[in-house]
């Protein structure tokens, strides 16, 4: 199967405006995933998709294939979408969040390679167990509960399962998908679904509408530190000084 990488990489975000290229240790954030995607060992190709000239031309002056979308993208699985109805090469279509600078290819490998093995699921995505009960309570700690084989039964900002016995540990999701290029099409032509709009989780369009997704557990997923905020932005330095120091 062709598999395509696609960074999902808009400017105008609502709680902070250009943090696509916020530097990192002096680099924008967008080159941190593009260089994690150029990793990957089961990524055939790999782009940027965006809707903005600015971080098209940092992309593409530092040799990364760039594909404009259109602006009215709600989400970056829109803009994936938008991305495999131009391109029909591709079966499976990876969603490789350009706010995620820690991401690194063994995990784009991984959920890819869960999506080889399922041959039921149009959709294959990532967990790791919620150690602490800050994280589990965290509105911007997005929780998964799946069933005994794997498959999500539903997403949430919430704590769940309810902590009610602490029998069953809560799962933080991983916003990273491979999706089969039918499943995604599918997706595109949904409106977006109540649920969506209550937990604004783009994911739960597609379980809504009966799509399956498969869950996989991601080992180091939970060093990773998504950038919703400039704070985040010396989070997520605080952790590559540490990591760099590590190599060293």
């Amino acid at each position: 199967m062709q598999v395509l990488g696609v960074i999902p990489a808009r400017y105008a975000s609502t709680r902070f405006p250009g943090k696509m290229l916020a530097p990192i240790l002096g680099k924008p954030m967008v080159l941190w995933v593009a260089e994690a995607a150029a990793k990957s060992k089961l990524l055939d190709h790999f782009l940027v998709a965006t809707d903005d000239e600015r971080i098209a031309d940092i992309a593409e002056h530092n040799g990364y294939d760039v594909i404009m979308t259109s602006p009215s993208c709600r989400n970056g699985t829109e803009r994936v979408a938008e991305v495999a109805k131009k391109l029909h090469l591709y079966e499976i279509l990876v969603n490789i969040q350009g706010d995620e600078p820690l991401i690194t290819g063994e995990i784009i490998d991984k959920v890819v390679e869960d999506l080889f093995n399922t041959p039921e699921a149009g959709i294959s995505t990532g967990y790791v167990p919620i150690q602490s009960e800050r994280k589990a309570k965290d509105p911007n700690v997005v929780k998964v509960v799946t069933d005994k084989d794997g498959f999500a039964l539903y997403f949430s900002r919430s704590v769940v399962p309810y902590q009610r016995n602490g029998i069953v540990k809560p799962k933080r999701h991983i916003g990273i998908y491979a999706y089969r290029w039918e499943e995604i099409i599918r997706y595109s032509r949904y409106p977006q679904s109540d649920l969506e709009r209550e937990e604004n989780l783009e994911q739960l369009r597609a379980l809504e509408y009966g799509a399956k997704i498969h869950c996989i557990e991601i080992p180091g997923g939970e060093n990773l530190i998504g950038v919703d905020t400039p704070e985040d932005i010396r989070r997520v330095e605080r952790a590559l000084k540490r990591l760099l120091k590590g190599r060293k």
